[in-house]
């Protein structure tokens, strides 16, 4: 049986390939893609996923979310992603807006959650502003989620600043409500999206795969400039392969605690505790990571 999934995203070269991962997995059912405001503003990517949908022929259900964080100022990741979220790429086809929802992020995620007739896995790869505003807005939901599979944070250093990860310090007190919920989390943070950067050699085999190979290759070609050691990290891609194939991950158990003010806002204090509430990746088999991303697009389109 298909694991039923939820995906909370703010594309982004990284999130693109995660989306398309789980898109055409066999063993995942994406029940809605909902967009909040993070690498680009909301209104690129929110138009980023009905183009990616659009493209590859997929009819999810979109449902736009928050553009700003609870309490912080706006932050974007422009300088890696380009301005409008996707580096120079520019998809030809007009977007399918009937995919667009009615109902914001929020309660199209409630919506789903109690209905769905089994606990549904919440995959957030972007800041948590809107699992936030759904656990303040509807608590009921909580019953009915499996866990939190989620792109984000890291045991030591970060990204946005020396301490803190980006989608973490985009909006900290998001974060800190997500974490401390009861409910299951994975931190696919820093410590493992870094450990399983994919090779210039693996990005360049992309050109001769199709449509979509095509597509993620013009992407992460220009995501190199952000990037000199022969590698390039799909953060995103964590999640959707911890779901997937936890067997390629290695986790520790720890409690999480997210600093919200000052100049460590964003960080996540990661203490490893075997009561701990949050499976945090310490590591992964790298070259089964690797040959899991080219087999993405092997025989697309």
């Amino acid at each position: 049986m298909k694991t039923p999934i939820i995906i909370d995203t703010d594309p982004g070269i990284d999130d693109i390939v995660a989306i398309t991962a789980a898109l055409f997995s066999k063993e995942l059912d994406v029940k809605l893609i909902t967009t909040i405001g993070g690498n680009v503003g909301i209104e690129n990517t929110t138009r980023n996923a009905l183009d990616l949908l659009t493209f590859l022929g997929k009819d999810i259900p979109v449902a736009k979310g928050a553009g700003e964080p609870l309490v912080s100022k706006p932050r974007t990741a422009t300088h890696v992603h380009g301005t409008t979220g996707v580096g120079e790429y520019r998809f030809e086809a007009q977007a399918n807006a009937a995919l667009l929802s009615e109902e914001n992020a929020i309660v199209a995620m409630k919506n789903h959650i109690v209905e769905s007739p089994e606990p549904v896995t919440l995959v957030p790869i972007g800041p948590l502003t809107n699992i936030a505003l759904l656990f303040k807005t509807f608590p009921e939901t909580l019953d009915n989620i499996e866990e939190i599979v989620l792109m984000g944070g890291a045991a030591a250093g970060g990204n946005a600043t020396p301490v803190a990860e980006f989608n973490i310090f985009a909006d900290p007190h998001a974060a800190r409500i997500v974490f401390d919920t009861a409910i299951p989390i994975v931190m696919c943070g820093l410590d493992v999206t870094r450990l399983t950067s994919i090779t210039y050699e693996d990005v360049e085999k992309l050109k001769g795969m199709g449509q979509a190979g095509e597509m993620v290759y013009d992407m992460l070609d220009y995501y190199k400039h952000t990037y000199s050691d022969g590698k390039v990290t799909i953060h995103d891609l964590c999640t959707i392969f911890y779901v997937t194939r936890p067997d390629l991950f290695t986790v520790e158990r720890a409690n999480i605690k997210v600093v919200t003010e000052g100049e460590a806002a964003g960080c996540t204090i990661t203490n490893f505790t075997d009561d701990g509430n949050v499976s945090v990746c310490v590591g992964a088999d790298v070259a089964e990571f690797r040959k899991e991303f080219i087999s993405v697009f092997e025989g697309i389109f």
